[in-house]
Order: structure tokens, then sequence, then C-alpha cells
């Protein structure tokens, strides 16, 4: 879908000089003289490459809409992993440096994920916003300690080092924030 330049938005995808790039920000400016244009910057979905671009409102720039498809993750196949198809049951493969070594850990067996696909070929991932993990080492739980606002190392399951407050102790379950990795409270 063409769109002109003064439509374009952060967080649209545009197919642009034969790559897909994601708008991180657009700004648009009409000078007392001249047409009006807007200065973008993108991110390239393939090569995580930077652009800084002036698009003129007449100029036309192609819109690309990601198909958002739900799988679930199935198996660790050395260097890379394997997803299926929630809906076709179809078994794809995605190298482990294209999901990224900060996602992998909190991969579980049948988690369900959001991969988004252009023309059938995988451009991102999606994790669920939080998963429940177990305590696998930490300190010793202080007697008489309470809930403060200092934390104290610990492992998790997945094998991340997280913080976790004083009072918990190994093999309890918590919920992890998948994007910052860090603690947000006790698994009911």
């Amino acid at each position: 879908m063409k769109i002109n330049g003064n439509a374009i938005k952060p967080g649209m995808v545009l197919q642009h000089n034969g790559g897909l790039w994601v708008v991180t920000r657009a700004s648009h400016v009409k000078p007392g003289k001249g047409g009006a244009f807007a200065n973008v910057e993108a991110k390239n979905l393939e090569t995580g490459n930077k652009l800084n671009e002036r698009f003129r409102s007449e100029d036309k720039v192609e819109r690309v809409t990601l198909e958002q498809k739900d799988f679930s993750y199935l198996f660790d196949n050395g260097d890379s992993l394997v997803f299926m198809d929630d809906a076709t049951y179809e078994q794809i493969e995605l190298q482990k440096d294209w999901v990224g070594d900060e996602r992998i850990p909190y991969l579980q067996e049948g988690m369900k994920v959001v991969i988004e696909m252009h023309e059938e070929r995988p451009i991102g991932l999606e994790l669920p916003d939080q998963v429940v993990l177990e305590v696998a080492e930490t300190e010793p739980t202080v007697k008489g300690q309470t809930a403060s606002s200092s934390y104290k190392p610990a492992i998790a399951s997945n094998g991340v080092r997280i913080m976790i407050p004083p009072y918990m102790s190994a093999g309890e379950k918590i919920v992890v924030d998948t994007t910052s990795g860090e603690y947000v409270r006790r698994a009911d």
C-alpha cells in the first residue's frame, strides 16, 4: 500500500531501498518556504542498520503490513530453535542468533509466542510479557527479615541472574518480566 511521505508515523513498517524498515521517529516540518517534509528515523528489520531520511509530502512510500501468527516453542535443536504454527501445525526453525541471546533463556517448552511474518518470512518474535520461573539458588533467608527496598541476588531455573526480595528462598516460584529480566511478584 503506497502512502504519502507526510503520513509516515512511528511504528509503521516501510519497504524502502530494497529492505524493510520500522519507523522509530518521524517529525513533520512545514518550512515557511518550500514544501512540507518528514524527517524519518528508521531501523532495518533484517540488519539492524539505522536510516535518517527526509520524505517530501508528495513522495510515495510503500507501507508493509506484517502478519502476526501464533506459534508454540517446541525444542532447542543445536544452533536453532523449533517452533510450531498453532493453526497449521507446520514447524519452522529459527537461528538462535536471530532470536537473541537475551530472549532464549525465557523460552519454555509449549510457550505461546507471536512471530511477525512478511511474505512467509519471519521478521520479529514477541515473547509473553511475563514468565513464571523457579528460584534455583539464593542466599538463605534471614529470620525476621521483611519486605524491604534491598533485594538479594538469585539464580532462576533458566540460569538467569535476578534480584529477588530478601524473604524468598530457593524452590519458590516467581514471575519475571521478559523484556527487563526483573522480578515482578511471587507466582500464585
